[in-house]
């Protein structure tokens, strides 16, 4: 996202942090804004493996309870799901360093984005991502 999206995500990530009293949404949205755009990444529908590994915590995946809503995210979901979300947001942030964009995975941008209903899926994370002469993502503070 870009442009006026990318503005309201970063005054949903401010907004959420006041209402709610966490810490250090008012920065990753003050990052935000300071970002040329945002990479949505979603997990959205997804089945679980079969493998009954018990990562999720029950036995067996035919035990896994039916989505609800959760205050961020919802779930429960399957665990191998979740890690191939992973493998595709490290993935995502991969290419965007080989081209010089600096770039961070955030939670925070993602609960701000679902909320926003910029992007459908249970489990929403962002990656912010900025071409300057020091990467705006680090040195943060606190």
């Amino acid at each position: 996202i870009t442009g006026e999206q990318l503005q309201a995500l970063a005054d949903e990530c401010v907004a959420y942090g006041q209402q709610t009293g966490k810490k250090n949404w008012d920065r990753d949205g003050e990052n935000v804004r300071q970002s040329d755009a945002v990479l949505l990444v979603s997990l959205k529908g997804a089945q679980t493996t079969g493998l009954n590994c018990g990562a999720c915590g029950f036995d067996r995946c035919s035990e896994l309870p039916a989505l609800r809503k959760g205050v961020e995210f919802d779930g429960p979901i399957c665990a191998w799901r979740i890690m191939d979300l992973g493998i595709a947001l490290g993935s995502a942030a991969k290419t965007a360093s080989i081209f010089n964009a600096d770039n961070r995975i955030m939670y925070r941008v993602g609960v701000a984005a679902k909320r926003l209903g910029l992007i459908e899926g249970e489990l929403v994370v962002g990656i912010p991502i900025s071409a300057t002469g020091k990467s705006i993502y680090f040195d943060r503070g606190k």
